[in-house]
């Protein structure tokens, strides 16, 4: 089946923009290395689960989640990472720590808190550093 021209235009715009998360987590990236961090990986996979962003920051790992919204109307960014989404991320860094062995390192969450206007070129970037502590049986961060 062939797609009508104006419908393969649109798909390809389509594809081609990117979302506003990965938008908002692209800002974070800049933001961060802006402020000397240094970002190992980014959208890292991990069974049962994503890592936003992976960085380093002095000689601490930063395990950093990345929250995009348009605006406050349904509470701020940040707001989204609750219990359930600290324990998932608290398995997670651990998961990856070992997988890399630097469970002797010291590790933080840090969460950036991206809000984008439609109107607006440039998104406000919150960045809250040690934002919360590992929860549950996960809690051998340093």
């Amino acid at each position: 089946m062939r797609l009508p021209i104006r419908l393969k235009s649109w798909w390809r715009l389509a594809v081609a923009r990117k979302t506003l998360g990965q938008r908002g987590e692209a800002a974070a990236v800049r933001y961060l290395k802006r402020k000397g961090y240094k970002i190992v990986e980014r959208s890292s996979h991990i069974r049962r689960g994503e890592i936003d962003l992976v960085a380093v920051d002095g000689r601490t790992i930063v395990f950093v989640e990345v929250k995009t919204r348009r605006s406050h109307d349904t509470g701020h960014p940040a707001e989204a990472v609750d219990r359930n989404k600290q324990d998932r991320l608290s398995r997670l860094a651990l998961v990856y720590l070992k997988r890399h062995g630097l469970l002797e390192h010291s590790a933080r969450f840090d969460v950036v808190a991206v809000t984008w206007p439609r109107d607006q070129r440039r998104p406000t970037i919150q960045h809250i550093q040690n934002a919360f502590e590992a929860t549950g049986r996960w809690q051998m961060f340093g």
